[in-house]
């Protein structure tokens, strides 16, 4: 079954501000609580798809990729290298999340029943971005290439424990390990981070030294990147578990790098097309003749110009044009023609030049759009006189 699209569920529009959207996303889940509508499957259904709608809507890049791609921005193999799982979140599409942010303000803690993060989520570590630069070359064929990203990385001193060698975290006596307390308020039954392990479950009594007890210490690593080929400008590729590390052994975040295509001195892009402008001499244009032109894929295309072609007018070739993406076609290369006037004729040019002229070379019939422009530019003038 298609899901339901997320401003139409929230009740807003795709221009809607970031307050509209609190706004009604914390008046529909009130009512859609599973809290006030006991033993109602549909209500509880209801209330993680609005859930899972707030959590996109209310982050600026999530929001940007379900503008551009949808639902398939966060499903596994979706656009931009696969936005997998919770997307840059981490936490959970049903009762934890956006609706825990609305019950922070209300009553100071997070709201559900039990299911929001659990001890070893609250320290997940964060996620990160990288913006790389490629070439529209290495966008068409692909790149295997490495990158360095400052960062954190789980202590090799207590292996992420933050303990002492020797010694281990013990289960915190206030929450029972869990990392969280409930307290009834009313018909809620409100969650707040335990205050004395700060979300962990665990308490440490003798920290490392290394890591002063947190688990992780700041290095810069070298990553493996491989570009698929016929990405595009904003294409986000995912690497799980490459961002910062967590928390005394934590899930660790994702690092999304973010691509950016350079300006060309040549070509210019559109999807999987590719547009490229030739200069070619008037008397080429006039009599006809070739020109070669180049190819993204390094290869060089004859284009056959027939006698009387005009400036701006195009030429299309079949499959010269970009990769697509996860698919083994490619686009179209469309190369438009820019007619060019000589400079500094000889005086034996301009003397065949006026010898041209008259023969009738300037009239409208040999020239098919300065002809239509003064018929044109005719009718209107008759218009003005009536």
């Amino acid at each position: 079954m298609a899901k339901q699209d997320f401003y139409e569920l929230l009740g807003v529009s795709k221009g809607a501000d970031a307050d509209e959207i609190k706004k009604a996303y914390r008046k529909l889940a009130m009512k859609y609580h599973p809290d006030r509508n006991p033993d109602d499957k549909t209500a509880e259904q209801k209330f993680k798809d609005l859930n899972e709608a707030y959590e996109v809507l209310k982050d600026d890049e999530k929001r940007a990729a379900y503008d551009r791609f949808g639902h398939a921005a966060f499903e596994q193999g979706g656009p931009g290298g696969g936005f997998g799982g919770g997307g840059f979140g981490g936490g959970d599409a049903g009762f934890g999340g956006g609706f825990a942010d609305i019950f922070e303000e209300m009553f100071g803690g997070g709201g559900g029943r039990g299911r929001g993060r659990g001890p070893e989520q609250s320290g997940r570590g964060s996620d990160l971005r990288f913006n790389m630069d490629i070439t529209l070359e290495e966008a068409f064929k692909g790149k295997s290439t490495e990158i360095r990203v400052p960062g954190s990385v789980a202590c090799d001193t207590c292996n992420g424990t933050g303990a002492t060698k020797g010694s281990a975290p013990v289960t915190c006596a206030t929450c029972g390990g869990h990392g969280r307390i409930r307290a009834q308020q009313g018909f809620f039954t409100v969650e707040r981070t335990c205050p004395s392990c700060h979300g962990q479950g665990q308490v440490i009594k003798d920290p490392c030294r290394n890591c002063s007890g947190t688990g992780r210490v700041h290095k810069e690593k070298t990553l493996s990147v491989n570009i698929p080929a016929g990405v595009e400008e904003g294409t986000r590729i995912r690497l799980s578990g490459e961002g910062e590390a967590g928390m005394r052994g934590a899930p660790a975040g994702d690092l999304y790098i973010f691509l950016s295509l350079k300006p060309h001195r040549v070509f210019q892009r559109e999807g999987a097309n590719i547009y490229i402008r030739v200069p070619v001499p008037m008397t080429t244009a006039a009599l006809g003749g070739s020109v070669e032109v180049p190819a993204v894929d390094g290869s060089r295309a004859r284009i056959n110009i027939p006698s009387g072609t005009q400036s701006g007018q195009q030429f299309r070739l079949r499959n010269k044009g970009m990769s697509v993406l996860r698919s083994s076609s490619r686009g179209d290369m469309f190369v438009e023609l820019s007619v060019e006037t000589p400079m500094h004729l000889t005086k034996k040019q301009k003397e065949l030049m006026e010898a041209f002229r008259s023969e009738g070379g300037d009239e409208n019939k040999h020239s098919p759009q300065s002809g239509g422009f003064f018929s044109k530019v005719k009718d209107l003038w008759e218009d003005l006189k009536d």
